[in-house]
């Protein structure tokens, strides 16, 4: 159990709506919230519940309704100052917060059943959240507050969570009030009490430390050796505890870190596993908020008394977050406790590790310190789930390539049955996996195989999309290649076709690639990837590797300008073109790219572009480049595309997908970024996305709001062109592409109500409060 004084979370006041009240849900994820009057008076309790009781009560759904109007008035309360042992029986499965009330019915805690999470400001702790990374501090200023502050610095350079301190008043923790040339006094306690008397910063010092920590978007914290000390830190409004490995059987200091009301995170060094049970049920009994710390009090501690496989144990014995504290040499022990369920790492830092003092040996310097972190944010990232495998997008790619599939061995009619003579497993794996062999056979075909075509779903009798007519307001067209330029101009009313070229479609003659005229409009999209294996990059500062990007782009505006002349295109060309940008093992910080952006502008101004029109791509924070991913950093943010457009006098391909993943990833509103681009959009690649790079996903699997995006796009870019930009849309005749066009065409319908007036959806509402 525990029990949370700030409550903020938990409540929303009776004035509010219930969209605010479904806000503070979503963010508490405790799935309720409590309503209270302005004066703080508990009025009820909406859960989920309530809500979807509210809303099949309703015949007009209104979220912008008082939260009254929706909550239960009667919620199971406590009252403050009740024993743990009788808020125990208050709790059930279904209920796990119970709100402790004053005497005047005022919510003065919450108490919470589970205790599986720890708040310390804004900061979440235990499963599900990045790990809560300290550095400790300790006593490694010896004594300087200068060196204190440095070492601050090098922290939140590092980018942890929170740097550590510790406050002792000597005279109250010792025996011989701190004495050092106390002779009766063991030779270790004599050499501790040495340095503490030297190393000692004094508490107006330390207070100064705790501000400049704040100030540098850390959370300050401090271990209080002693009740006094516990007191000054409590007065300065310290947010939580650390509690030594030295403390924990101390249960009196527990109960006094306790009283405060705030998370104690307690190490657990020297301590028996009889000694960390007796701990937990005294702080269990208290109703304090707590988390545990692996740890073994030895410095250096050799890598055979880690044991990092105690942090299970610990976990079970807890029912709590656990972490790891950490003082063997180096950081890779660190590293593997996350791997093993650590939501807090304790490090000592150092900016000298020859330094005088024990814990400078077990320190990381700064530099030491930075790859730590990094390395535990890039192990957090690949932790993943248990859920179900899922293929990732790069996999995808590279299956397309590399996997085989069930083709055709021979021409095999319309109607006629599979047999397994008529089937052969080739690469690509553009088509069904072998393993889905016994399925086909015995299939009677819909549509004729030629030999080499593919087998897909469609042939297992699923059902294939066919191309038609589609009504659209902005123009539309649909991806193609040479090959494939004849069947889909001929399928549908399409105002124009993208040709994507590939390095190799740039040797074939134009005469050979489009023999006749074809009355549709035309956008071109550049190669990524040229010979020997180039990508194209007008943003890099190896010159020899720009000045051939150059080149290589130059040849494909002189064939858009020839392909032009065979297409109804009265106007420049588009030319969609990936310019570069992208680094290999992280994001630029702000202010790296600048000599990425005057590079773009040397190499736009030496192109010949008469007749074409370059239109940069909006580009994902984590592209895939064929079957691997890197991190892109121009054409990313919309306040770097609308600076670049209205400076340089560019237009953009604004690519949804990439775009939404751009903002996920940024936590920006979707919205707002199409608010900002559309208006220097000249045309769009379609396609759904979903977290930070699941890209080119089928319209309506993933996460965007079309009806949203064909309303801003009609007021904002009513002249812009589009193509669905489906993953291997173009499979089966197109099938995926034809798809998206039937899904696109619902939601650029539905995005004008009968009285042809825009809409805004409710689920952008609803996400915008969120």
């Amino acid at each position: 159990m525990q029990i949370e004084r700030n409550f903020t979370q938990f409540v929303v006041f009776s004035e509010d709506t219930v969209l605010t009240a479904l806000s503070k849900i979503t963010a508490n994820k405790s799935r309720l919230i409590f309503v209270v009057s302005e004066s703080g008076i508990l009025q009820g309790v909406l859960s989920d519940g309530d809500f979807r009781r509210w809303v099949a009560e309703c015949s007009d759904i209104d979220l912008n309704a008082p939260v009254t109007q929706a909550m239960n008035p009667r919620c199971r309360t406590g009252l403050v100052g009740m024993a743990p042992a009788e808020l125990a029986p208050l709790f059930s499965p279904q209920i796990q917060l119970i709100p402790l009330l004053d005497s005047h019915g005022r919510i003065a805690a919450v108490a919470m059943a589970g205790a599986h999470e720890l708040r310390i400001g804004e900061r979440n702790i235990g499963e599900g959240y990045p790990s809560f990374l300290i550095a400790e501090i300790g006593n490694n200023h010896n004594g300087s507050l200068d060196l204190a502050l440095q070492l601050i610095d090098a922290a939140a350079d590092a980018g942890v969570d929170c740097a550590k301190f510790q406050m002792r008043e000597m005279k109250n923790l010792y025996v011989n009030a701190g004495d050092s040339n106390d002779m009766s006094s063991d030779l270790g306690t004599q050499y501790t009490l040495d340095l503490l008397e030297r190393f000692q910063l004094t508490d107006e010092e330390l207070f100064r430390c705790f501000d400049y920590t704040a100030r540098k978007g850390m959370i300050p914290l401090c271990t209080p050796w002693d009740t006094s000390s516990l007191a000054k830190l409590d007065r300065w409004g310290m947010e939580a505890f650390k509690v030594a490995s030295a403390d924990f059987t101390n249960h009196e200091l527990l109960s006094a870190i306790a009283a405060t009301g705030k998370p104690l995170i307690c190490s657990t060094g020297m301590a028996t596993e009889l000694e960390i049970s007796s701990g937990i049920r005294h702080l269990r009994e208290l109703g304090a908020p707590f988390a545990l710390l692996h740890c073994n009090s030895t410095y250096p501690t050799p890598y055979k008394d880690v044991n990092l496989r105690y942090l299970t144990r610990l976990r079970e014995l807890s029912g709590a977050p656990v972490g790891y504290s950490g003082h063997e040499r180096g950081y890779e022990v660190p590293i593997a406790a996350v791997a093993l369920g650590a939501t807090i790492v304790e490090k000592h830092i150092t900016l000298d590790p020859s330094m005088e003092g024990n814990d400078h040996k077990v320190s990381l310097v700064p530099d030491e310190f930075s790859r730590m972190v990094a390395a535990i944010r890039a192990v957090e990232d690949s932790m993943g789930s248990d859920a179900e495998r899922s293929i990732s997008q790069g996999e995808l790619m590279n299956r397309e390539v590399l996997a085989k599939s069930l083709v055709a061995a021979c021409a095999i009619p319309k109607g006629t049955p599979v047999e397994p003579s008529m089937v052969r497993i080739q690469s690509p794996g553009q088509g069904l996996q072998p393993y889905r062999l016994a399925d086909l056979i015995g299939r009677h075909l819909p549509t004729d195989k030629n030999a080499g075509d593919f087998f897909f779903e469609s042939d297992l009798g699923e059902g294939s999309i066919k191309a038609r007519s589609y009504a659209f307001f902005n123009p539309f067209g649909v991806p193609v290649r040479y090959h494939d330029l004849g069947l889909f101009t001929r399928s549908s009313n399409l105002n124009l076709v993208e040709i994507h070229l590939s390095y190799k479609d740039l040797e074939i003659p134009i005469e050979q690639a489009v023999p006749e005229c074809i009355p549709l409009g035309l956008v071109i999209h550049a190669p990524e990837l040229f010979a020997s294996d180039h990508t194209l990059d007008l943003c890099t500062l190896d010159q020899d590797y720009r000045q051939h990007s150059i080149r290589e782009l130059q040849r494909v505006i002189d064939i858009s300008r020839r392909l032009k002349e065979r297409f109804d295109c009265p106007h420049d060309v588009l030319l969609v073109t990936n310019v570069g940008g992208f680094s290999a093992h992280r994001h630029l910080h702000t202010g790296e790219g600048a000599p990425m952006v005057e590079a773009l502008i040397r190499s736009l101004a030496c192109l010949s572009t008469d007749g074409v029109e370059i239109i940069p791509q909006t580009m994902p924070p984590f592209p895939w480049h064929f079957g691997g991913q890197r991190f892109h950093n121009l054409f990313v943010d919309p306040e770097f595309i609308v600076g670049f457009c209205s400076q340089q006098g560019y237009r953009v391909c604004l690519d949804a997908s990439h775009s939404k993943l751009a903002c996920n990833h940024l936590g920006q509103s979707f919205h707002g970024f199409l608010e900002r681009v559309l208006p220097f959009t000249a045309h769009l690649h379609l396609a759904d996305a979903r977290g930070v790079d699941g890209e080119g996903l089928q319209i309506d699997e993933g996460d965007i709001d079309w009806p949203m995006l064909f309303q801003m796009l009609r007021t904002l870019a009513p002249e812009a062109s589009f193509i669905p930009e489906i993953w291997q849309g173009h499979k089966n005749q197109g099938e995926g592409a034809w798809l998206a066009l039937e899904r696109l065409e619902q939601h650029d319908q539905a995005c004008h109500g009968d009285s042809g007036l825009p809409v805004t959806p409710i689920t952008e509402m609803v996400r915008s409060g969120f």
